[in-house]
Parts: C-alpha cells; structure tokens; sequence
C-alpha cells in the first residue's frame, strides 16, 4: 500500500510521515463487491477496516443501526475489545478497504500510542452508544 493512500484516511492523516509508512508497509489494501459481508456478528474477529471509497451498512440482529462511508472504519471491537464479531457489516455499494490484522492493528496501537487511544475512544463511544440503545 501507498504512504500517500495511507494520509486520505482521516484516522490516520495525523500522522507523522514515518508512521504513515509503517502503516502503509502493514496494511493491505481489498476490492469488495456491493453486497460482500465483511463482518458477521458473533463471529470471531481477524480484521480491522477503513473505507477508502464506497458504502456500508451495520446491523445488529438484523436491524440497522448505521451507514458507513469513506473515511470510516469498523472491526476494532471485536479485536480490542472482544474477540467477536458485535455487529455485522455488509459492502452497500463496491468498496475499497485498508486492512489490518488483529496482529497488525496492536503493533501499531502500542508503537502510535495516539492513534491507538483514537481507535479505543472511537470503540468506546460506540459501546456507550449500543448500551443506551438498550
């Protein structure tokens, strides 16, 4: 993957150009078709996602409960905070993805301690969010 990729995703445009290498040397990039599942709640969780381009819709048991675009990213919960799958998430339209292994995204969490702490507080405002729905 690109380094200049890397820096047209909001979550990792801060930062410095060397560890946006580090992320570019880690991360893959994947084409998926409208319609792919990309995560299927209560499965176990390998991956982390960032929508480069394209659409996505989350449920969770069957109803929605959000719509994903570019610049946003999902999967942390299940790698940080679980090990399964919260929700399920499935390509509206044809997507491009960066992609993390769970490997991959706590390397980069313990050596970027500030994204990290972007990633956990975006998973925590998520949680909160799931629990009020509740």
């Amino acid at each position: 993957m690109d380094a200049r990729d890397v820096q047209s995703i909001p979550l990792f445009a801060g930062l410095s150009k060397d560890d946006q290498k580090v992320v570019a040397q880690y991360a893959d990039e994947v084409d998926v078709p409208a319609g792919a599942k990309l995560a299927q709640e209560g499965r176990l969780a390998y991956e982390f996602f960032a929508i480069q381009d394209g659409t996505a819709q989350v449920t969770r048991e069957g109803a929605p409960i959000a719509e994903l675009g570019p610049g946003d990213f999902f999967g942390e919960i299940g790698l940080l905070g679980g090990e399964r799958r919260v929700a399920t998430v499935t390509a509206t339209s044809p997507m491009r993805l960066v992609v993390l292994t769970g490997a991959q995204l706590r390397a980069i969490e313990s050596r970027m301690a500030p994204l990290g702490e972007r990633i956990r507080a975006a998973m925590a405002e998520r949680l909160d969010a799931d629990r009020s729905r509740h």
